[in-house]
Parts: C-alpha cells; structure tokens; sequence
C-alpha cells in the first residue's frame, strides 16, 4: 500500500456500527514494505498507522 503526503486515508469500523475514520497523511516512515504513516485525522489528533485491509488509502489529485 503506497501512500505519499497529501493523502487521504480511510480507517473503516471494525465492529457493526462503528465510524469510519479520516485523515490525511503527514508523513511517511519506515521502508517501502513496511511503511508507517504519521496521519492528522479530522478531529485534528495525530497518530502513526501501519495500514491493515481495514485502511484505505485515496491518492490526493
């Protein structure tokens, strides 16, 4: 999963009734094929992620 600065990332609810949460990516750490995102989210908090098949990533235009 390939993600550059400027992206967009999707984290989707894990349970029934759960939030998807959004953010975009501030940047990227770690190797190619293992990589770790540092990502602002919407409510403005910060977080490293290692994406999972729960994330999706939409490349900023």
């Amino acid at each position: 999963m390939q993600a550059k600065v400027g992206d967009r990332v999707i984290i989707h609810g894990r349970t029934v009734g759960s939030p998807d949460h959004s953010g975009e990516v501030v940047e990227v750490r770690g190797h190619d094929d293992d990589p770790l995102l540092v990502v602002r989210y919407d409510d403005g908090r910060e977080a490293i992620l290692s994406p999972g098949s729960d994330c999706e990533i939409r490349h900023a235009g």
